[in-house]
């Protein structure tokens, strides 16, 4: 996973504009297998809060990809003692049943070792569904 250290660097570097990435008109280089240009550039401003965070805390932040890539988790936060809190970033207010399959994969594959789990969105409210799963407004991240 690579990511510049300002998504509004990336942006500007590509040159899309506020007005395509808000309009969803032309955004710029398609990127089929992440979807589209504001979900990768929001998707990293939450790695580049999430990694300030985990640095303050001594923990490693990382991507996870099986090999076939039919599972995925966006950031894996890792504390030196190898337990983990598993986070999902989506575009998106309303989160459902498939926004958090993976995240039940890797409980299933970690067992205790997951700490928590949770998805990072663009919503108003931080709640947590009834799987346990905790849904965090990005403007919420906070150390």
């Amino acid at each position: 996973m690579h990511q510049l250290a300002d998504p509004a660097l990336a942006a500007r570097l590509l040159g899309v504009g506020a007005d395509a990435l808000i309009d969803g008109g032309d955004a710029g280089p398609a990127i089929p297998r992440d979807g589209t240009v504001l979900g990768a550039l929001f998707e990293s401003l939450v790695t580049l809060s999430v990694r300030v965070y985990a640095q303050a805390n001594e923990a490693r932040v990382s991507h996870l990809r099986t090999r076939a890539g039919e599972q995925e988790v966006d950031l894996i936060v890792e504390r030196a003692d190898g337990r983990v809190v598993a986070l999902e970033v989506k575009l998106s207010a309303l989160i459902d049943d498939r926004d958090v399959r993976h995240l039940h994969w890797l409980a299933e594959q970690i067992g205790p070792n997951l700490l928590d789990a949770a998805v990072i969105t663009t919503g108003p409210e931080a709640y947590r569904r009834a799987d346990g799963i905790g849904v965090i407004p990005a403007a919420l991240l906070t150390a």
